[in-house]
């Protein structure tokens, strides 16, 4: 067959991609590592960095051992899940959607990870509508907070469709709002960190929620660190073929990610375990907390909800309305990704129509609490990019760090690699007991991907002349 009728077999939205030039990129500190950072500066991931339902949550270990929990799923994060894709992207120069192509097949990227990654997007957006209305709330104290969810939602699917340019210039300074928030909570408590004892921890749970499962074990708690942190960066990771698109070379991609995503895991979730252990290691301050605690139904370990304790309720008010603040650039960003997303993979929808009917299904997840559980939330974004990462990690391998470029059809391999690690990944959402799901569903998918490899299950490469994947 000959490279011209195997380029007019290709889809027009493979045959149509060009690369990013060099004129267009930038270093690391310019544009990977602050968009990075600013993820993990979220409040909704790291206010609940110490909490698990079981006595003394993450910090049932101690202080240390939850820090160093920290540091493996942050170094998991940067070199399995984002570095592969950061540097087939800084190779290539083409996006998550075209790059996909050589695992899913020229026809199955269409679906996989391009429609996907749109769709988890209204996840997201849920968690986001969720989170940021109940902080709202603390300031307009409706009744139904329900109502702000709802005009939450509209305007952020709204924007994110048609003012993101007007969102994006005001983003790169509203991280600087949690950041600040951290470090003065950070300042307010860590003269009490070393004071915290895990028995007492545990004790004071337990008197607050006698029923709460037994304390995690060291395993547990790092298996519960690993669930928690990588399903909550699993599609982020796979998006590093976006952001390598930026990249100059292998060392931007490499501090990108080290800086953006490494460090700043360890940076805001670490920040948030020691304000918590600060707290309980104050005598005054874990007497309020555990008196909090009893009269919310719950023991506090969430780092935001802690801030009535350590700075008073007027205090906790205006910064739950500033972190919300903080938070709607992520809503629209969620919006936007969506939108491209479909208008790629839907080019003959509306674009209002799709992104109307996938904000209508977040906010409908925030109205009734589903999005505001982030574990199984983290646990199906883990599942669906957990494989689609390793699968690509393994194909970057076989291939000795070149892109291979789109293969006909629906390549088998990747596919079955996929549902297999789905499978893996969500078992805890279905009641089965499966430590650290996310990255388990990344072995699983590499595993197997490699294995259909070995068993000839790789459709065919297309050429695509086009486009020069570059390697050095």
């Amino acid at each position: 067959m000959s490279n011209e009728t195997t380029t007019t077999a290709l889809p027009n939205y493979i045959t149509s991609a060009m690369p990013n030039p060099a004129e267009n990129r930038a270093p690391w500190f310019k544009n990977t590592a602050p968009t990075y950072a600013g993820i993990f500066l979220w409040f909704v991931f790291w206010q609940d960095a110490a909490v698990a339902p079981n006595l003394g949550g993450t910090l049932a270990g101690g202080v240390g051992w939850a820090l160093i929990s920290l540091v493996v799923a942050a170094l998991i994060c940067h070199f399995f899940f984002y570095l592969v894709p950061g540097l087939l992207g800084q190779k290539t120069g083409l996006p998550l959607y075209i790059v996909g192509t050589s695992t899913y097949g020229a026809q199955g990227g269409f679906i996989m990870p391009g429609f996907l990654m749109g769709l988890l997007q209204f996840g997201w957006l849920g968690v986001n509508i969720f989170a940021s209305s109940l902080a709202l709330n603390e300031v307009f104290k409706l009744d139904r907070p329900e109502i702000i969810m709802v005009v939450w939602g509209v305007l952020a699917a709204f924007v994110g469709l048609k003012g993101i340019q007007y969102v994006g210039r005001v983003a790169t300074y509203l991280p600087l709002i949690p950041l600040a928030i951290l470090l003065i909570l950070f300042f307010k408590t860590i003269g009490s960190v070393g004071g915290m004892e895990v028995t007492k921890l545990v004790e004071a749970h337990q008197a607050v929620v006698p029923d709460a499962p037994a304390a995690l074990s060291m395993f547990g708690v790092l298996a519960f660190v690993l669930t928690y942190v990588v399903g909550f960066f699993a599609t982020a990771g796979a998006a590093g073929v976006d952001f390598g698109t930026n990249s100059r070379d292998r060392g931007d991609v490499q501090m990108g990610g080290l800086v953006g995503i490494a460090l700043a895991i360890l940076l805001t979730a670490g920040l948030s375990t020691l304000i918590v252990a600060g707290v309980y290691g104050s005598a005054d301050m874990a007497t309020k907390a555990v008196d909090a605690g009893k009269e919310s139904g719950g023991f506090i370990l969430n780092a935001v909800n802690l801030i009535p304790v350590i700075l008073g309720a007027t205090a906790f008010k205006w910064m739950a309305f500033l972190l919300a603040l903080a938070a709607f650039p992520a809503a629209c960003f969620s919006s936007f990704i969506a939108a491209n997303s479909f208008k790629t993979t839907l080019p003959k929808v509306n674009p209002f129509l799709s992104v109307g009917i996938g904000a209508a299904i977040s906010i409908v997840l925030a109205v009734t609490g589903l999005a505001g559980r982030v574990v199984p939330v983290f646990v199906i974004i883990g599942a669906s990019f957990g494989p689609i990462c390793g699968a690509m990690f393994v194909d970057y391998l076989m291939n000795k760090g070149t892109w291979t470029g789109p293969r006909a059809g629906f390549n088998p391999a990747g596919w079955i690699a996929w549902a297999v690690g789905f499978v893996v990944g969500i078992l805890p959402n279905l009641g089965v007991a499966v430590p650290a799901a996310p990255v388990l569903a990344f072995v699983a998918g590499a595993l197997v991907y490699w294995l259909c490899a070995k068993a000839g299950l790789l459709s065919p490469v297309v050429p695509l002349p086009s486009v020069t994947a570059r390697t050095e």
